[in-house]
């Protein structure tokens, strides 16, 4: 092959890749924003209920210090990348709270906890409804709440 008839070949490969890759960013755009469709802006929605410690939480309406409002679940394999970052964080900032979505009973996610040696504030969406009153369709999500209780 004429080295001229190679390098339009290499060319053609490249703008091949060039394409599929630009195809695929946007289908992962489209698709994170599908799933972002519903999330709230704004005032934070409502939340509370019981922690797996067996205390009570409520989000403050306006809480004193940036409040993370992170939701995971324990079949979610992005969110076992990110869980150790989510523990030092809640451990640096005390309000952090987290929601396990969809993950089955409080006893089960308290095992996962054990398990993977994680300590953290959290509460057990087990039916989705503070999932989905929050609009989070996909997870992980996080939300910070500021001090005026409005979304940031």
């Amino acid at each position: 092959m004429p080295a001229s008839a190679e390098k339009i070949s290499r060319r053609k490969i490249w703008r091949r890749r060039a394409i599929e890759l630009l195809l695929f960013i946007v289908l992962i755009a489209g698709i994170r924003v599908w799933q972002q469709r519903d999330m709230p802006s704004g005032m934070a929605p409502p939340l509370s209920g019981m922690l797996l410690d067996g205390s009570t939480y409520t989000l403050p309406a306006r809480p004193a210090h940036p409040v993370l409002v992170h939701f995971w679940a324990t079949w979610c394999a992005i969110c076992r990348v990110d869980q150790d970052s989510i523990a030092a964080i809640a451990q640096d900032y005390p309000d952090t709270i987290t929601v396990a979505m969809q993950s089955g009973s409080a006893a089960a996610v308290a095992s996962h906890l054990a398990g993977q040696g994680l300590h953290f504030r959290v509460l057990n969406d087990a039916d989705g409804r503070l999932s989905a009153a929050w609009g989070v369709h996909a997870v992980p999500a996080s939300f910070v709440i500021g001090t005026d209780g409005k979304i940031r």
